[in-house]
């Protein structure tokens, strides 16, 4: 299982569930994670900074979480936001399971945690926060973000957290080079090696 990357549409090592406790919107809660997904021993320091770093959600429309991994982003929007509809998107079918066990256990009922190419194509949001998964590839990443950020709708943000010395200031200039002219990006926030993108459609 060397080659198994958090990534992997469908992880092919025996499931092993593990019970963790961790902080969310204000709370400890304890939470269902697994092998095969990412970080499933913590919240990670990059998805904490990014948590720790932005503004609540928006209380109503739609709320993407890109690359959702277990949930913690996700949980956290639809925890904050009960009248939004927050989608959960990854393309790993064992971490949008988690998602969906996860939010059962806490009395979530306005999460949908789906592939990519389940949420429908006229869906715009209100907000999209991410720990994009950079080591998928610059390619494959300028892909994803060319997809997805252009369905912010008008004077809504995006925010990205970004490890500095995986290239984030590089993404922040390719995207001010890359999305239409009515988005700006700014740096809104550095800690821990990190860096939150602030992505606003005007």
């Amino acid at each position: 299982m060397a080659n198994e990357h958090y990534f992997s549409e469908t992880p092919e090592s025996e499931l092993i569930f593990r019970q963790i406790r961790v902080p969310l919107a204000g709370e400890l809660r304890d939470l269902t994670t697994s092998n095969g997904i990412f970080s499933p021993e913590r919240i990670d320091v990059g998805t904490s900074v990014l948590l720790a770093n932005t503004p609540p959600p928006p209380p109503g429309g739609n709320l993407l979480d890109l690359g959702c991994g277990w949930g913690p982003i996700a949980l956290t929007l639809a925890l904050e936001s009960p009248r939004a509809t927050v989608w959960a998107v990854d393309v790993n079918e064992r971490a949008l399971q988690l998602v969906r066990l996860n939010a059962e256990k806490l009395g979530i009922t306005n999460i949908n945690a789906c592939k990519p190419a389940d949420v429908p194509a006229d869906v715009q949001f209100t907000t999209i926060r991410s720990n994009p998964p950079i080591r998928v590839g610059k390619d494959e990443l300028h892909s994803m973000l060319e997809m997805w950020l252009p369905r912010l709708e008008p004077e809504s943000d995006a925010w990205l957290v970004v490890q500095r010395n995986l290239g984030s200031d590089s993404l922040h200039r390719w995207l001010e080079g890359t999305l239409p002219a009515d988005f700006s990006v700014v740096r809104a926030a550095t800690n821990k090696g990190y860096r939150v993108l602030r992505v606003r459609r005007r």
